[in-house]
């Protein structure tokens, strides 16, 4: 283990060595900042998101992309998918924003079985996916910082994730911008009618606790900006203080020309090994002291428009 983490500092300095020299050099004696990293990233250096796991969660304010990671919780996102597609979630409503916490959305009749909305050819209720199979095709590109919440923190794809090589399970951390399935106290109670996303300090502690299928990557301030909820947890205490929700699609479902294009920065590439060592020792000039140390939700994933389809 040791030497594997040697390993990854090695890689993270050796990208930093090759990305300043290659700033010119006027920068061969300065580190390169984050924003000095995505600006002489490769194309190579970048993917798109896949329109068949992407929703846009369409608010009067705007449009929320959010994407799903099959890889952590195939069961759900299956689930949810198939409740965008039957339009389950038009029409329905932001009911909570608790500060510090999340914003969840969903149906406001949902505990009265007589009004809540039926449910064509998804299930209201999934068994949990709080973790899975540590898989060697789900690829994981691990920090070498520790961590309170897990005995391994990293990468896999587009995501902030956690290990556990003894007990062989991996999960999404539980960061700024997660988005979770809301449930009771029965742990297989969810099933992706209710969701949330994470507007707060990365609490951790949900994590193997609740069913994360994916994140925000662009939106998220339409969904942290909502006025808090006054009633208990930040629930909304009247209907009209709700925010409707005007519809949810797949962007597979969306003509091309109505889509967001938008690409992600790759997590396996020297060039993020080189964002990240910039943020763990941040060099900007109002740094005074740089930590040498970083958390996995500490480390943006840069996201980016796009003009291709």
């Amino acid at each position: 283990m040791k030497n594997e983490l040697r390993g990854l500092r090695a890689a993270c300095a050796m990208a930093l060595a090759c990305l300043t020299l290659g700033a010119g050099a006027g920068a061969a004696t300065k580190p390169p900042t984050m924003a000095d990293v995505v600006k002489n990233s490769k194309p190579s250096d970048w993917h798109a998101l896949d329109p068949a796991h992407t929703l846009y969660l369409e608010l009067a304010s705007g449009r929320v992309v959010i994407e799903l990671a099959p890889q952590f919780a195939p069961n759900h996102v299956a689930n949810i998918e198939a409740l965008v597609r039957e339009g389950y979630f038009d029409g329905l409503a932001i009911l909570r924003v608790q500060d510090n916490y999340v914003v969840q959305w969903g149906d406001p009749d949902a505990e009265d079985k007589t009004k809540q909305k039926p449910i064509k050819t998804g299930k209201r209720t999934l068994k949990a996916e709080f973790t899975a199979p540590i898989d060697a095709k789900i690829p994981f590109v691990r920090l070498p910082d520790a961590d309170g919440y897990a005995a391994q923190t990293g990468f896999s794809g587009d995501f902030p994730s956690a290990r556990d090589p003894r007990l062989g399970r991996a999960w999404l951390a539980h960061c700024y911008g997660t988005v979770g399935v809301g449930r009771d106290l029965d742990a297989d109670s969810g099933g992706g009618t209710e969701l949330y996303a994470v507007i707060s300090q990365a609490p951790r502690w949900l994590e193997r606790n609740i069913t994360a299928v994916g994140r925000v990557v662009q939106g998220i301030e339409l969904l942290s900006s909502l006025p808090r909820g006054s009633s208990t947890m930040g629930f909304y205490d009247k209907p009209e203080q709700r925010v409707r929700i005007a519809r949810v699609r797949l962007a597979a479902d969306v003509p091309a020309a109505e889509r967001t294009n938008l690409e992600v920065m790759r997590t396996d590439t020297p060039t993020f090994a080189a964002l990240v060592e910039s943020r763990r020792n941040r060099i900007d000039e109002f740094y005074k002291v740089p930590l040498g140390h970083i958390d996995v939700c500490s480390v943006p994933i840069p996201v980016r428009a796009t003009n291709m389809p």
